[in-house]
């Protein structure tokens, strides 16, 4: 199964969050910056851990260098 979300990232924030907005879409706080790919390392790994998935079944689709990303979360079904 293949799940979809079209995440909006707000890097050098105070706390490390993920959280749904009323229109469907994710709002991720990252205390990394946006520098060598941290923040986006940051990213798959509160996306797995909310989701409890391994790293590596989280990828970014698109919107790697931007803001708006969109990942795929890769997991087994049952």
């Amino acid at each position: 199964m293949e799940i979809i979300l079209q995440v909006h990232v707000k890097p050098n924030s105070r706390i490390s969050s993920l959280e749904q907005m009323p229109d469907g879409n994710w709002l991720a706080r990252l205390k990394s910056p946006p520098v060598d790919g941290k923040a986006n390392a940051e990213l798959l790994a509160l996306v797995a851990k909310h989701f409890s998935c391994p790293k590596s079944a989280v990828t970014i689709k698109f919107g790697q260098s931007g803001r708006t990303k969109y990942l795929v979360i890769n997991s087994p079904t049952a």
